[in-house]
């Protein structure tokens, strides 16, 4: 970037400024920035030379060519006042990504739901192609959710909650559904398909489109530029068929233009992610990668952290999991029951009380796969309950013969004392519940009377 030698991210910690700090690192630049509290991503980030302040302070505006700045950031921020009166130039999160993705041949992975993993898969299996990779988890492969690689390919996950995925312009982009979520920004369901068309609209090459999404497919034939794909409907232009379970492998036939491709068996649980996994291999073949490279990767994947992510498994199974709407509870209740066990207990932390007052409705019958729920208290995010909703609201809705309000981490540890059988407990949210399933894992690791 012309001109940009020292750039500061006010929000650095969050999962998509960290990568797009490392980014500008490696990319030469002096990068600092600045942040509520530590995390465990702080060092890291300083272990790279970057400076990161804790406490956000005007002071902390010094001399620096342009200010980045995440969607949580208000006018009201000292940082954000004082890089005003600078004169900085002062631009968002998603602008600075598309200053960097634009110029490459971009692969834009979005959706309502499954980005990160269909983020993450793209990136596996396309590693010999050394991509830059910039995706809102941490991919064990690379240890980390953002890196430079040696070619133009350029992948990264898209965020559609606050429309900044409209500043990219892709070469390539996937879509893996479409849904309601985020209304505080869209305020309707009409918006959010409008923008999903834009983004259509600004794919240069090829859209490759999961029809399985009865909103996604009502765009199917919005554009010529449109792949569609499924793991139903053979009439798409990429499917799935023939798909099994066996031990802990999902393994399935992959078609492409009514041409049988080859069989792909992939490690991560549960029918969805068979759906991540055949747009991605799709694209993948389009940049030259070998068949046989494809299925190593998949055998072998490991998905991003929070992505049913399994911290603990000796009789008692942790599995800690990003999923807070509805739609990603069913699927991370549904690959839980594909598991052998004998009883799954989800423990569910709300998020956002904007969130829960828009989607209430859709939590109708979410839990029936669960033999049992525990639900925490609302994780706020900062927001103010404006909105008349709490727990109990929710417990009403979700409606299961087995549901309890626990406070939080030492009443769940007592529960999994008390337990006597194979049990999954589903740790789900997006909120601190990762924090409360990892202490509690290393608790049971401990022998904490267990």
């Amino acid at each position: 970037m012309k001109g940009i030698k020292k750039v500061f991210f006010i929000g650095i910690n969050g999962i998509g400024m960290s990568g797009l700090a490392k980014i500008a690192n490696s990319m030469g630049l002096e990068v600092e920035g600045s942040d509520i509290a530590k995390k465990n991503i702080t060092k890291e980030l300083e272990s790279l030379g970057i400076k990161v302040y804790i406490g956000q302070k005007k002071e902390n505006i010094k001399k620096v060519d342009m200010v980045i700045y995440s969607s949580a950031i208000k006018e009201d921020n000292p940082e954000y006042i004082a890089a005003k009166a600078k004169n900085i130039k002062m631009i968002k999160r998603g602008e600075f990504l598309a200053k960097l993705f634009n110029e490459k041949i971009g692969v834009a992975i979005a959706g309502t739901h499954g980005k990160t993993t269909t983020t993450s898969l793209m990136s596996s299996i396309s590693m010999s192609k050394s991509p830059t990779i910039m995706v809102g988890g941490i991919l064990p492969e690379i240890n980390s959710n953002a890196k430079v690689g040696n070619s133009d390919i350029f992948i990264a996950e898209a965020d559609e909650s606050d429309n900044s995925f409209l500043y990219l312009k892709p070469k390539y982009s996937i879509i893996t559904n479409i849904e309601e979520d985020h209304l505080e920004n869209h305020g309707s369901f009409e918006n959010i398909e409008n923008s999903f068309k834009n983004f259509i609209n600004q794919t240069e090459e090829e859209v490759i489109l999961c029809i399985d999404c009865k909103n996604a497919k009502n765009l199917s034939k919005y554009s010529d530029k449109i792949k569609t794909y499924s793991i139903i409907d053979k009439e798409a232009n990429i499917y799935a068929e023939n798909i099994n379970q066996i031990d802990n492998f999902t393994t399935f036939d992959l078609f492409i233009e009514n041409k049988y491709i080859d069989n792909f068996k992939i490690k991560i649980p549960g029918i969805h992610n068979v759906s991540n996994a055949i747009g991605t291999i799709y694209l993948a073949i389009k940049f030259g990668v070998e068949i046989e490279e494809i299925k190593q990767k998949l055998a072998t994947f490991n998905n991003a952290k929070r992505r049913f992510d399994v911290l603990y498994s000796n009789g008692i199974t942790i599995v800690d999991d990003y999923a807070h709407h509805p739609t990603e509870i069913k699927a991370t209740l549904r690959a839980a029951k594909e598991r052998k066990t004998d009883k799954i207990i989800a423990v569910f932390q709300p998020h956002r009380y904007s969130r829960l007052k828009f989607l209430l409705d859709k939590f109708i019958g979410v839990f029936d796969l669960a033999d049992e729920v525990i639900i925490l208290p609302i994780y706020s995010a900062g927001e103010k309950n404006i909105y008349g909703v709490d727990e109990k609201i929710l417990v009403e809705k979700i409606n299961h013969s087995k549901i309890n309000i626990i406070k939080g981490e030492e009443d769940i540890l007592n529960k999994i004392k008390e337990n006597k059988i194979k049990t999954t407990y589903l740790f789900m949210g997006a909120g601190d519940i990762s924090q409360i399933a990892h202490n509690l894992s290393e608790k049971i690791s401990n022998n904490y009377g267990v």
